[in-house]
């Protein structure tokens, strides 16, 4: 086969190299299926581990998930609209009417009228519902305390606290 100077397309009347195309950006490859296997098993260990913690934990006033993670969630900001509760636990504002309802019975969350706008109600925790929360993290901790205490040698204590540190670094944004 010839080119357009009528050469064999093997001949060449130049020494230098042709250029390269230039390299494409490519993204990064996708997760090892190492990545995927420790994903999995991450997964289900922490599931796990969290079933157990609920299970092994008082829960004398039989509050539902979402009852208990709506007073965490009042906890941890203070203050918070019943609309804004309902989009971090999704769920529906008439179901989380109902979750309010029942921890206002329970004497756990105040109902505050906003200073800003008079129309909106603002939550917060009660002492009750303060103490509450406290005690079930009490109880969780010492759980798991014990447990590590009579499970798990210094070494792997040990490799728990660097793993807490990669956790801690795959939930930064």
């Amino acid at each position: 086969m010839e080119n357009q100077s009528g050469l064999p397309a093997d001949a060449s009347t130049d020494s230098t190299p042709s250029p390269q195309p230039a390299a494409r950006q490519t993204d990064p490859p996708g997760p090892s299926p190492r990545d995927i296997e420790v994903a999995g098993s991450l997964r289900t260990v922490l599931h796990r581990l969290i079933k157990l913690l609920r299970r092994e934990t008082r829960n004398e006033a039989q509050l539902s998930l979402t009852e208990r993670s709506t007073l965490g969630g009042l906890y941890q900001h203070g203050e918070l609209l019943p609309s804004d509760i309902a989009r971090m636990e999704k769920v529906t504002t008439q179901s989380m009417s109902q979750v309010i309802s029942h921890l206002f019975e329970l004497n756990y969350i105040h109902k505050n009228t906003s200073a800003d706008d008079k129309r909106k109600v603002l939550l917060s925790l009660t002492p009750a519902g303060r103490a509450y929360v406290e005690q079930l993290r009490l109880d969780k901790q010492e759980w798991l305390a014990r447990a590590l205490h009579e499970k798990a040698t210094p070494e792997e204590k040990e490799l728990l606290m660097k793993a807490i540190g990669v956790l801690t670094k795959l939930m930064d944004e």
